[in-house]
């Protein structure tokens, strides 16, 4: 890229501020492909490669960031000086792909509030997803990765059939589509793929049948760019009020996750995307169209259940242990659905799934409670000697001003090369933390991707503290094919081996521990592993979503994430992490050499957990020499993959 790249455009600031966009397009005309209406007005675009060094050093003029000002369109909120540097940078990613965001460049900064967090089980979060369904009035929009019959995906077919009997309760019809992502070869010739009955109704994805849902007009499609084009985003629209960004597929694993409820003018842009990655017109098109969000006042938080969930300083009241114990709100299943009206009313029943039952242990509840179908007979390993702190999985957040939001995604790209970096994704990860202070979090399944790790250890040696998570073994298997960044403990023990002794102060790294466990266990077990993808720099802003912080994300994959300017919303997220896991606590990697049995520095374990009992490693884990024949078990890992055996991330 050239120095004119690091500027934003006059192409770029024009389409962020003469108002067009493909749904108000798509709204005029709805039999005319989305794909073609972007084309039309923003052109067809092209890859661009990133310089060595891409946003390593950025600096700002205050015409840059007045420039980057102009190009959202905030409400009556303020973006921080931070989030303005990191919209900068990601509006000049699209200097040469004017789509490279996967959305209108006119909708990508925006504003909005966050009514709900949720951070636990997949089955937590389709849940939630299940009750928003239940509750739409028009349409739903629903994109995953990949789809598989199971329990989670029970959840939502169930609430699908739900909302067809409200629909015909009323004399109504109810429009859905859902888009996932299971490759075949049709796909080399059109990446989407309309999916028939015969087809979604049956095998391993088993959506309801026509039949089934006589009140819903549903459209199915399934996306996949050949050959490492991967459709990665997970999110769901409803009723163009609501928006939800999310880590999780739609299968039964054992992962923690996190799915954030997006309310206000920032459902538009998402709303856009989703149009965008459908690619085609849609039959029949979707009524909300032409009710933009920026239009409603429709805010979850008013609601006076929200409210009172919270004291007048805005903080959260949880309810008291007696108080919950003496409630009997049954849990909301798939063999016996109890849906909610509000998220007052589920939070409330979440909680009070974590009652212990006849001679139960609060921490055997919570045991009980992250137990999925997979690995229902895991016993927890955490100290029983003193009961743990509450697991919060939803958290509400209180009414909130809007404040600055933007959608940061990245599209699918096909062809084995890793030089597809410049999307607004990888600008707003990169400039996040080439502009952080004092703090930056990461936590993410694998953390390898090529162009990251520079920029971690320049903050490490800015002395700004960087704290990541990652998951033990999470898909070793893949990761340890050629160009693909290697293991977890590998990544961490060149990070360590690149820093001097004060520099490592700096620098810490845990394995992910599950809420009821003292030891990371190894992915390869499906016992507990954590798929949570989130960055937070300074405490004041945040990018969350899809979007891992590995070679495949960075490079391959469609992503969607949303970059936030809220420290209060910040704050709430760092300690949900923290509550609903023993990371911190007992994951930390071993930063130092220690001295071997005959004295000579030994540094082999430098990166990687080590049980400070026995010395040793977890069961399992790879360490930081996979040996010679690791391009074999990658081999098997992308196979067990592609056949829906290996970890999605």
């Amino acid at each position: 890229m050239s120095g004119h790249d690091t500027k934003i455009s006059d192409k770029v600031y024009n389409f962020c501020r003469d108002g067009s966009n493909v749904t108000n397009e798509v709204a005029k005309e709805p039999t005319k492909e989305p794909q073609h209406i972007a084309h039309h007005l923003y052109g067809e675009g092209i890859s661009h490669t990133a310089h060595e060094g891409w946003l390593e050093s950025p600096s700002y003029t205050d015409e840059d960031l007045q420039r980057a000002r102009d190009c959202g369109s905030w409400g009556d909120s303020a973006p921080s000086e931070l989030f303005l540097k990191v919209y900068h940078d990601v509006l000049t990613s699209l200097n040469h792909n004017h789509l490279a965001g996967n959305c209108s460049p006119g909708l990508l900064g925006s504003n909005g509030v966050v009514p709900l967090t949720v951070i636990s089980t997949i089955q937590d979060i389709c849940r939630h997803m299940s009750n928003l369904i239940v509750r739409a009035e028009k349409e739903v929009f629903l994109a995953t990765n990949f789809w598989a019959h199971s329990d989670a995906s029970t959840y939502i077919t169930n609430a699908l059939k739900e909302l067809s009997r409200r629909a015909g309760d009323r004399g109504q019809k109810r429009i859905v589509k859902v888009l996932y992502d299971r490759g075949n070869l049709k796909q080399i010739l059109d990446n989407h793929q309309i999916v028939e009955p015969e087809t979604y109704t049956t095998g391993q994805v088993k959506l309801p049948s026509p039949e089934e849902v006589p009140n819903l007009e549903m459209e199915v499609m399934n996306f996949h760019r050949p050959a490492f084009g991967t459709m990665h985003a997970k999110f769901m629209v409803v009723d163009r009020k609501i928006a939800v960004t999310q880590s999780n597929n739609i299968l039964d694993n054992d992962n923690m996750e996190m799915l954030v409820q997006l309310e206000g003018p920032i459902v538009d842009a998402v709303y856009d995307m989703a149009l965008n990655t459908w690619h085609k017109s849609m039959k029949p098109s979707l009524p909300c169209i032409d009710t933009p969000a920026l239009s409603n006042s429709f805010r979850s938080s008013s609601l006076a259940s929200h409210k009172e969930m919270f004291d007048q300083n805005g903080l959260y009241k949880p309810p008291s242990v007696d108080k919950m114990r003496s409630m009997d709100l049954p849990e909301h299943t798939t063999k016996d659905p109890h849906y909610d009206v509000d998220i007052a009313s589920e939070v409330l029943r979440c909680q009070a799934s974590f009652n212990p039952r006849d001679s139960e242990t609060y921490l055997q509840a919570i045991t009980r409670h992250l137990n999925t179908t997979i690995q229902p007979q895991t016993v927890g390993t955490a100290p029983s000697d003193h009961e743990p702190s509450p697991m919060t999985p939803f958290i509400p957040h209180a009414p909130q001003s809007p404040f600055p939001i933007a959608l940061v995604c990245r599209p699918p790209f096909g062809p084995p090369f890793m030089s597809h970096i410049v999307n607004p994704q990888n600008a707003a990860f990169l400039s996040a933390i080439a502009n952080a202070t004092s703090s930056i979090f990461i936590q993410t399944p694998n953390l390898n991707a090529a162009a990251l790790l520079p920029q971690l250890l320049a903050a490490v040696r800015r002395r700004v503290r960087v704290t990541y998570y990652v998951c033990l073994g999470y898909n070793d298997g893949g990761e340890l094919l050629p160009y693909q960044g290697g293991v977890n403990e590998m990544v961490a023990h060149q990070l360590y081996s690149e820093l001097s002794p004060d520099e490592r102060g700096f620098l810490d790294v845990h394995y992910y521990v599950g809420k009821d466990m003292k030891t990371p266990i190894h992915n390869s077990k499906k016992t507990r592993s954590c798929h949570v993808k989130l960055l937070i720099v300074d405490e004041k802003i945040a990018v969350q979503g899809s979007g891992n912080q590995d070679t495949q994300s960075w490079c391959h994959s469609q992503e969607v994430n949303v970059l936030i300017d809220s420290s209060e919303v910040c704050k709430a997220w760092r300690e949900g992490i923290e509550a609903n896991q023993n990371t911190a606590k007992y994951g930390k990697a071993q930063k130092f050499a220690k001295e071997g049995n005959n004295g000579e520095t030994v540094d082999e374990k430098v990166g990687c957990w080590v049980d400070p009992e026995t010395g040793k490693q977890a069961e399992g884990a790879v360490g930081i020499n996979p040996g010679r024949f690791s391009w074999a078990r990658g081999a098997i890992g992308a196979v067990q993959r592609v056949r829906g055996l290996g970890g999605f991330a």
